[in-house]
């Protein structure tokens, strides 16, 4: 493993606590019904998405599934109006049209979650190839689901940026589970990173609850795309630790896993590899949580106060009407 300063190692802690503590406010506010909709949340998962997005330029792409909260809080830095989409508020990102699976931020890179599942794949093929065809040096990121690994769309871009070496990493965040089905059921392979091997392009797999190795597994995915050699398929095996959307009982996730979740929280290893290491003391993790606390209660209020977008207003940023 690369040697890395303190000041990036406490970043690194500091963007797991966000990603963290805003999905955890996220489920409080749909289980009280403030947030309407479904929600699903990536709590468990928080490796993959600090990992991988920060490891990307502030110029490069990515597209995000459902479960896309986080993706938009790395990209965005912006607790308080990612949250704000959530909660339906004009002050959101999207003016609220969003919500919580289709939440975009398009000046910081992110072209959106998606409801659709692998929706969010053909839009970072076209974005790839829109960099290559602009030389603009950006690569893309489609962050999708195992079950999203299954859809036609998956093999069909995957299958064009291999042709025409695209700059664009295919990220699967494998949680073992497409809804209530295990993945193991519905696919011939040990891996999903396998599938790299039949459109001759460079498959990875990595562990989704060390951070640092998916950091470094996609500096070099990401080099490797932005670099002319063409598309790269990294695959992160994680947990989820709730069921597929706030309110699901969850009744087909075994006490194995989620006993094996639990064991290999991202952020207790983290925690205790900083602690192992000498690069801060307990204090100084304890400072960087509360201070992630201090900065999510602050975008809950925003979220809270912020107005709803006005009834008349309900055409406004349509793009098939003329008003604006």
């Amino acid at each position: 493993m690369a040697t890395y300063e303190k000041e990036f190692l406490l970043k690194v802690l500091e963007n797991l606590w966000k990603v963290r503590k805003f999905e955890q406010r996220a489920m409080e506010g749909g289980l009280k019904g403030e947030i309407k909709g479904n929600i699903h949340v990536c709590l468990g998962e928080e490796g993959t998405v600090v990992g991988a997005n920060m490891a990307l330029e502030p110029t490069d792409y990515i597209t995000a599934s459902h479960r896309g909260h986080g993706h938009c809080v790395m990209k965005s830095d912006d607790l308080e109006h990612t949250l704000a989409e959530l909660y339906g508020k004009e002050s959101g990102f999207c003016h609220g049209r969003g919500g919580s699976m289709h939440v975009t931020k398009v000046e910081s890179g992110l072209l959106g979650a998606n409801g659709i599942v692998g929706g969010g794949i053909p839009l970072a093929t076209g974005s790839a190839l829109a960099s290559k065809i602009n030389h603009d040096g950006a690569v893309s990121v489609a962050f999708f689901g195992d079950g999203a690994s299954n859809q036609g769309c998956f093999h069909e871009c995957i299958n064009m940026a291999a042709v025409w070496k695209l700059p664009i990493v295919y990220f699967i965040e494998n949680n073992q589970f497409a809804v209530s089905t295990d993945i193991h059921t519905t696919c011939a392979t040990p891996t999903l990173a396998q599938r790299a091997q039949g459109y001759g392009i460079e498959g990875i797999i990595v562990d989704g609850t060390d951070v640092l190795a998916v950091y470094e597994a996609m500096q070099r995915a990401v080099e490797h795309a932005r670099s002319g050699k063409g598309p790269v398929l990294l695959e992160c095996d994680v947990y989820r630790y709730t069921g597929h959307y706030v309110g699901d009982p969850a009744k087909y996730m075994s006490v194995e896993y989620n006993t094996a979740a639990h064991q290999n929280d991202v952020i207790d290893k983290f925690k205790t590899y900083l602690l192992a290491e000498g690069v801060a003391s307990q204090g100084e993790l304890d400072a960087v949580e509360a201070a992630v606390e201090e900065r999510m209660e602050k975008a809950y209020q925003f979220a809270l106060d912020a107005p709803l977008p006005n009834p008349a207003d309900v055409l406004k940023y349509n793009y098939a009407c003329d008003n604006e």
